[in-house]
């Protein structure tokens, strides 16, 4: 007589444990690249300047009060950090040469020039809006861009925006 547990005497047959398919092993082998190459990106973003000591691990820059390095006259100026209250918002601008004009710490109205392209209908966004940093400005692939200091229904407003929709800033005093 034959038991129906799963002990000795029964006449299950055994399953051996079966292999991944070969769809799935790619599958997992695209999401591990994928995510190497997030990580990858997200450590040593590009157009970024590299923190004093050449480190790649974002933290304090040394100043002269701190023992550092006095820092070089003609370097860029560093990237300020987001102000209390403020959202950051990547812009990019339809003319690029305006961003050789301005430069972390500068304040610009963000205005948007409508995707039909109506010549004097630009609305204003933002007014006297913090430069955070300037991204590629000598870049001629159109990767150059703004980092500015937005309230956040300013950046709701200028992400909001239609597809074609194009900004330009007026640089202020």
């Amino acid at each position: 007589m034959a038991t129906t547990g799963a002990g000795t005497g029964s006449l299950r047959p055994v399953r051996r444990p079966r292999f991944p398919g070969r769809s799935t092993l790619l599958r997992a082998a695209l999401v591990a690249a994928l995510l190497g190459l997030a990580v990858a990106v997200l450590q040593t973003p590009s157009g970024c300047p590299s923190p004093p000591g050449g480190s790649g691990s974002p933290g304090p820059a040394s100043s002269p009060s701190t023992g550092g390095p006095p820092p070089d006259p003609g370097a860029p100026p560093s990237a300020l950090p987001l102000p209390d209250g403020a959202v950051g918002v990547p812009v990019r601008l339809a003319e690029p040469a305006a961003l050789a004009v301005v430069r972390p710490g500068t304040r610009v109205d963000l205005l948007a020039v409508p995707a039909d392209g109506r010549a004097g209908e630009a609305d204003l966004l933002a007014s006297r809006a913090l430069v955070l940093d300037v991204v590629g400005a000598g870049a001629a692939d159109g990767s150059s861009a703004l980092y500015l200091a937005l309230r956040p229904e300013q950046a709701q407003r200028a992400v909001g925006l239609p597809e074609g929709s194009r900004f330009a800033i007026v640089v202020r005093g």
